[in-house]
């Protein structure tokens, strides 16, 4: 029987780019829903280490199966690292990210590109059955654009320019993003590690 991974997700979008960068591990990936998982975890640790964290073992609290989850954001470097763990919930969590956007552009009004740099962030950690934990990183560097450009991607990805491509990470093509995005980075990195522990 093939072994199950569930990752604490319901985001769809989610879903296919983790079945997609973990395909040559023998395991049968599900979501939180496929798994049948109900669960809402306070998120309330102050670095992304401790939210994927706090995801997982609440998740794995549920089920048998290798469970994993990710915890990712935005850091701003003029804006002291800004909104970073709180990307989902800045400015409230029901505000769009159209608002959330054109705020961030706002309060870099004037602000010269060399000194608006920023970098998207991932960590994904992995609670195993026997209760181990592992976690990786990714992160990818750009400057925050002075207007949104692009309709792929979402959240922050129409202002997140990338200098080296000449665009925004909202037009780049899902191979591309996959291919060099903070997630991405931080799945192949999990992958490897899932191989080591667990000899998949």
């Amino acid at each position: 029987m093939r072994r199950k991974l569930v990752f604490a997700t319901g985001n769809e979008g989610k879903m296919k780019e983790i079945r997609e960068i973990l395909k040559e591990l023998d395991l049968e990936i599900c979501s939180l829903k496929e798994a049948g998982i109900q669960m809402d975890a306070e998120e309330n640790g102050t670095t992304f280490e401790e939210n994927a964290l706090i995801k997982a073992r609440a998740a794995a609290a549920h089920t048998d199966a290798i469970v994993m989850a990710d915890d990712s954001g935005l850091e701003i470097d003029y804006l002291g690292g800004e909104p970073g763990v709180y990307s989902a919930r800045y400015l409230g969590e029901d505000t769009s990210y159209r608002i959330k956007n054109q705020n961030l552009i706002d309060r870099l009004e004037g602000v010269p590109d060399e000194k608006r740099t920023a970098r998207f962030v991932c960590v994904i950690a992995a609670v195993l059955p026997d209760g181990r934990t592992l976690t990786s990183r990714g992160t990818i560097e750009g400057i925050i654009g002075r207007e949104e450009r692009g309709g792929g991607g979402f959240g922050y990805d129409p202002i997140f320019f990338l200098p080296e491509y000449g665009c925004s990470t909202a037009e780049l093509s899902m191979e591309q993003k996959n291919e060099i995005s903070h997630r991405g980075k931080a799945l192949r990195e999990m992958k490897e590690k899932l191989r080591r522990e667990l000899s998949l």
